[in-house]
């Protein structure tokens, strides 16, 4: 009987594993090629991957760095969407908050806690209640249960003692439930080094530039590195654009209108102190338009969003000191003591790509996403929300599949974990013993087993090999030096901004925004990438220059004045 050989995989995700997929991207016809680093893209990568299909992944920038790192950073189910009557949507995506919190991800995915406030006795009280308790039926999943507790009624009193913030005359009583929230930037480059350990060939900083055709067929695309500068083609059966907010601009290069268009809606966050508000729960309030957000996130809270239109640069979008403003607003009508500007630690701004002109005749189409063969050789993914990422690749791939020539399997991704999640319970039960045993915080521990799941022994290792990597970076004490090599090294960080802005989350949640870490950070970076003196030095200018900037369109008026003032910092390293 013939014996299957075992295939050497590294969970390594580093310029060595880069460089050798792209040598096999330029050297064999793929089966499925996805274009778009996000959290769909990478999802789209790992479940062609795992079923067997030879696969590539392109991202023009670093993983997740457009919509995906710029989320609520919440895998929920969409509570105010059972207000709307749309049960299916709301159910789907309780499936996969279960799924993710108890099976893929609980090293990155953890329960949440919000109180839901009530402006009136009764009847509010009975129409709200009503809604969570549908929600808590939902998140039942064959048996299995939701991994997070059902919600509950609560009093006035028991409210203000829970959040001692709340302004004595901003609710009469209050409902808490539970969903879930991520690291969402972490979360995609988890995914895509879980993809490429499975043997998909991926690759950041690629940009396609345009679609190879033979007659109408896509039949691969014309790729730049923009780290050498070489440019290439890659062949592939079938070509997944999932591409976001720049999925209109994707679709051009092919000559295609498409059926559908995808506009982006801008959303702002603030990043507050966790002292500058007083809560042992997050909170959800209604506003004249949508919902404002108030979520624990470590040592801060987010608060959030906005929902505008967005028509300027879609690589980075500008919050303007009117989103901030009306976020302010809205926040200190509930709270006793008022926050001001001189609280914000941080502040990003996402674009969300909503759909606009469907088509049921064309595509494949659900109220929240839509998935289109639109010419032979290319299926176009779209819309939907961050939690239900899965499904949306899972629909992509069978659409891709589909035109394959044999019969390929069903996606496989509901009982595939992210590397790092296997164990994961384990390592966090002995947590105590594992900082004896390295001499270090317990609490310490537990940041990077809740970053790393059991891929912290890799981290370890470098803390033990060198010690100095134990230490905090300055202005960042949440954050170690082997936690920036160890982006290097296995995370797929190419640059500074890859580091400072995903990897870890330090440029939201530092006071300088990551100026005090820069240098530190650079001159780790230049040690593992191979870095001259003039490139690290490089590397720390465009990142402040990216600061300032950012700093400084946060102060302008509009939407028009903050872009113009955001792009006069030069991008990244390039290499023409």
């Amino acid at each position: 009987m013939a014996r299957l050989k075992s295939v050497a995989r590294s969970n390594k995700l580093g310029p060595d594993e880069r460089a050798a997929a792209i040598e096999r991207l330029k050297s064999k016809e793929l089966d499925i090629l996805v274009v778009g680093g996000g959290i769909v893209g990478t999802g789209a990568a790992l479940d062609a991957v795992t079923r067997g299909l030879s696969t590539g992944l392109l991202e023009a920038r670093d993983w997740a760095s457009g919509t995906s790192s710029r989320s609520s950073k919440l895998v929920h189910g969409g509570i105010r969407y059972l207000e709307q009557l749309d049960f299916r949507l709301v159910r789907e995506a309780l499936i996969e908050r279960g799924l993710l919190l108890q099976r893929l991800a609980p090293h990155l995915v953890k329960p949440v806690r919000f109180l839901y406030p009530l402006q009136t006795r009764v009847v509010e009280r009975f129409y709200v209640g009503s809604g969570m308790m549908l929600y808590d039926i939902f998140s039942w999943t064959g048996g299995r249960p939701p991994g997070v507790p059902h919600h509950r009624h609560l009093s006035k009193t028991q409210v203000q003692r829970a959040i001692p913030s709340l302004a004595p005359d901003a609710l009469v009583g209050g409902l808490t439930y539970y969903d879930a929230q991520v690291d969402d930037a972490r979360y995609v480059a988890s995914l895509a080094r879980t993809a490429s350990y499975y043997g998909a060939h991926v690759a950041s900083r690629v940009n396609v530039e345009g679609f190879l055709k033979v007659g109408e067929r896509v039949v691969g695309v014309h790729a730049h590195d923009l780290e050498t500068g070489e440019r290439f083609d890659i062949r592939a059966k079938q070509v997944v654009n999932a591409t976001g907010v720049w999925t209109d601009d994707t679709q051009r290069m092919v000559g295609e209108r498409g059926t559908f268009h995808v506009r982006a809606s801008k959303g702002i966050h603030l990043v507050v102190p966790r002292d500058r508000i007083h809560s042992a729960m997050g909170m959800i309030f209604r506003t004249e338009k949508s919902v404002l957000f108030v979520i624990p996130w470590g040592r801060h809270w987010l608060i959030g969003t906005t929902d505008t239109d967005w028509h300027l640069d879609k690589a980075h979008p500008a919050a303007t000191a009117a989103d901030i403003d009306y976020l302010l607003e809205h926040v200190n009508r509930v709270l006793r003591v008022p926050l001001t500007r001189e609280d914000v630690e941080g502040v990003f701004a996402g674009l969300r790509p909503l759909l606009a002109g469907e088509s049921d005749q064309t595509s494949k189409l659900s109220r929240e996403h839509i998935v289109a063969h639109t010419v032979p050789g290319l299926v176009v993914v779209a819309g939907g929300k961050w939690t239900t990422y899965r499904v949306m690749a899972k629909d992509a791939i069978d659409a891709a599949a589909d035109a394959l020539d044999g019969r390929v399997p069903a996606s496989t991704t509901e009982d595939i974990p992210l590397l790092g999640a296997e164990g994961y319970q384990a390592a966090w039960n002995k947590r105590g013993k594992i900082a004896r045993a390295f001499g270090v915080h317990k609490v310490r521990i537990e940041h990077l087993l809740n970053r790393y799941g059991t891929l912290t022994d890799d981290l370890l290792d470098l803390i033990r090999n060198d010690p100095k990597l134990g230490e905090p970076l300055p202005g960042a004490d949440d954050y170690l030096a082997a936690e920036v090599v160890y982006a290097c090294t296995h995370e797929g960080a190419l640059h500074l901004d890859d580091v400072l802005a995903r990897r870890t989350r330090i440029s939201i949640e530092a006071w300088d925004r990551g100026v005090s870490a820069a240098p530190v950070a650079a001159k780790l970076m230049a040690k593992s990438l191979g870095w001259d003196a003039e490139r690290e030095q490089l590397e720390v200018e465009r990142y402040l220059q990216r600061v300032a900037a950012e700093r400084e369109s946060q102060l302008q008026p509009d939407d028009e004045s903050a872009d113009r003032v955001r792009l006069e910092a030069p991008d990244i390293v390039k290499v023409d």
